[in-house]
């Protein structure tokens, strides 16, 4: 496994040190890990949308005074 240094606010290092010692990690360099494993998946969804949202077709135009209407019939004003 490569290694690799980075530096940290003091804040930050605190935060990192207290997630480790929360026991959910069994260190820093696994908190790290697990925080890159969850930026991957979050940009494979966001991978996902953009690509569902170029599938659903042609836009439409925004009617806003139709928009501000509805919405203020759901929240009743």
């Amino acid at each position: 496994m490569a290694t690799m240094n980075i530096s940290l606010p003091d804040p930050m290092k605190t935060w990192v040190e207290e997630c480790v010692h929360s026991g959910r990690y069994a260190n820093s360099s696994d908190y790290i890990r697990d925080l890159i494993r969850q930026d991957h998946v979050r940009l494979e969804q966001l991978r996902q949308a953009l690509i569902e949202g170029e599938n659903s077709g042609q836009s439409t135009g925004l009617d806003i005074k139709a928009f501000i209407a509805n919405k203020k019939k759901s929240l009743s004003l």
